[in-house]
């Protein structure tokens, strides 16, 4: 099985225009928050869904030091996985995503979910545990919201975009789900796998 996308290259950085936040002259700024395109190719004969999930690996495992004056998140913090994108059910005939087909804009509290486009089913994202108890952003955050690492993390932040073909048209998860829900729902399920891993930082000194 073949993902391509026109976005970025395999290993390369992620254009700013794909971001939650993004890194200007000024400091760091909102971004347009678009969702890249990918498309697809040699997929296993039996495929009846596929999956597409989109998480960074190098989020620091403890917020105290994170995006604070004065301070840097070392490079030797413990890292854990920050999801940035689920969607579930996406048709066997389907060949693709087209940039800001899922998302364009930031949408303060998240989006909505429910059926999008495709009829694919979108899960939760982890912006829905970093803005608890944020008056303006609280919410459950659906679909696609871009890279927004912290600006004084000492290492860059790898974004791994992942399709998963599977011999499945359903899959059964709560009303409300995230990544861990549909990793363990798709286990013997996955046909074939593939994955595209862009880059992105907002330390002014590593961009």
């Amino acid at each position: 099985m073949k993902l391509t996308t026109t976005a970025f290259k395999d290993g390369e950085r992620i254009p700013g225009k794909y971001g939650f936040c993004v890194l200007t002259p000024e400091g760091v700024q909102m971004g347009e928050n678009i969702n890249p395109d990918f498309s697809w190719s040699d997929v296993p004969a039996r495929t009846q869904s596929f999956v597409f999930i989109c998480h960074d690996s190098d989020v620091p495992s403890k917020p105290d030091q994170v995006n604070k004056e004065g301070m840097t998140v070392p490079k030797d913090l413990p890292r854990v996985d920050f999801a940035h994108w689920v969607l579930i059910e996406i048709p066997a005939d389907s060949a693709g995503i087209k940039e800001g087909e899922f998302s364009s804009g930031i949408t303060a509290r998240g989006k909505p979910s429910g059926r999008v486009s495709q009829g694919t089913r979108q899960g939760l994202n982890n912006y829905t545990d970093w803005f608890k108890g944020d008056e303006n952003m609280e919410g459950d955050y659906y679909g696609y919201d871009g890279p927004c690492p912290p600006w004084n993390d000492s290492i860059i932040h790898h974004y791994h975009f992942t399709l998963y073909a599977l011999d499945i048209d359903h899959i059964h998860v709560p009303e409300k789900f995230g990544r861990p829900e549909v990793l363990e729902a798709i286990k013997g399920h996955i046909l074939a796998e593939v994955k595209i891993t862009g880059t992105y930082t907002l330390n002014k000194d590593l961009a």
